[in-house]
């Protein structure tokens, strides 16, 4: 098959989480006949107080695309300002790389910058992960990506359902599973015995697992929330490995609640780790705790308890591995001690099973992406409700 007739993908990462997840997808679409993937790279990826971790995207070797835009400051300002300065640069990057499909994932601000480039310049948009219920700010970024994108692969069907009640035409939505699953299901992660050694961590004892990230609508209590948390873990004194939260306002506060609690020898931080390394922890992890996404959709396939607190997955699908709790140091330890030592949950936890498929979201993306005409109907598209 000459060269010509091979459609090029730009996917848009903005951070190691959503790198990660799409990483399997990204292969499966490079491996079709009829696709190639091409990267752009901006925002924390390009941040040193988040690992740079632009370094894991060139060592998996794509042709990949810097975009100089990152958050400035720890305001909500900053978060707008960053959008109009991506949205400028990509739109000159756009004219270079002539992509047939611009990919995107969720509901970051990076995602609906691209999803605003390519509807305006008529370049089909393919949503992944379309149709989900969190909160916020990601809520609104969610949906408004959703009615600027031309190809929707959402994870479930009730997203499906929810994507099609916005008024989009059903055959452009194909359920398709979450993409973090292929990789869990499917990849090589490390031994325990390699974690273990990485890690300094000695799995007789219990481990816990902590990422968590600011709340929009709630930054001015970002650091309050932080300490809260991070005290419920000082108190239970169990191996701790945490992670540093995004780079949405109010993370930079976070950030330095958490550094406070570096002297404590059971207490491991991280600013970001690599994606084989992050689920090989949540493999051997005892507990989860805080308020990542991971917790919610990827965590159920190794049956790992998650103590998810806030509001930031409010309305997400669950598969019951969760136990919800509010801003409080007490109900934290409650909870964290519920995982651990309350045998009807942990059983429970076994059968529990993912709403969120079954690992093969990469294959039916690149048939998809492979076979779909580009032409006025897709380009064109038209409300079903009146």
């Amino acid at each position: 098959m000459g060269r010509s007739s091979v459609r090029k993908v730009l996917y848009i990462s903005s951070a190691r989480s959503d790198y990660g997840l799409m990483r399997a997808t990204l292969s499966r679409i490079q491996d079709h006949p009829r696709l190639e993937v091409e990267v752009v790279a901006t925002g924390m990826h390009l941040m040193p107080q988040f690992g740079k971790t632009i370094q894991e995207i060139k060592k998996d070797g794509w042709k990949l695309h810097p975009i100089y835009a990152t958050y400035e400051k720890d305001r909500k300002e900053s978060m707008a300002s960053f959008l109009g300065k991506f949205i400028q640069l990509l739109t000159s990057k756009i004219r270079k790389i002539k992509p047939h499909f611009i990919l995107l994932l969720g509901d970051r601000a990076e995602m609906l910058g691209g999803a605003i480039v390519g509807a305006y310049l008529t370049i089909p948009v393919a949503h992944v992960h379309g149709g989900d219920i969190s909160s916020t700010i990601d809520e609104f970024a969610r949906h408004a990506i959703t009615k600027l994108s031309h190809i929707h692969f959402p994870a479930t069907k009730n997203a499906a359902k929810r994507i099609i009640e916005m008024g989009e035409e059903s055959w452009r939505v194909s359920v398709v599973g979450a993409p973090g699953l292929d990789y869990i299901l499917h990849g090589r992660l490390y031994s325990k015995a390699q974690i273990e050694m990485a890690y300094s961590i000695n799995f007789t004892q219990p481990l816990i697992l902590v990422l968590q990230h600011p709340v929009t609508l709630e930054i001015q209590d970002a650091q309050i929330q932080m300490r809260e948390t991070m005290e419920a873990l000082r108190e239970l004194r169990y191996q701790t490995i945490v992670l540093y939260p995004n780079a949405d306002a109010g993370g930079k506060k976070m950030i330095l609640i958490i550094e406070q609690y570096r002297r404590y020898p059971f207490v491991r931080i991280y600013k970001s780790v690599p994606y084989r390394d992050y689920i090989s922890l949540m493999k051997f992890a005892t507990v989860m705790v805080g308020n990542s996404s991971s917790g919610i959709v990827e965590a159920p396939s190794f049956h790992l308890p998650v103590v998810n607190i806030g509001t930031r997955q409010a309305g997400r699908e669950r598969a019951g591995n969760t136990i919800e709790v509010d801003y409080r140091k007490k109900d934290i330890q409650k909870a964290i001690r519920k995982t651990l030592f309350d045998t009807k949950f942990r059983k429970k936890l076994r059968s529990c099973r993912s709403p969120y498929g079954s690992g093969t979201a990469g294959y039916k993306i690149a048939s998809i992406l492979s076979k779909i005409p580009i032409d006025k109907k897709l380009l064109q598209k038209q409300l079903t409700y009146s």
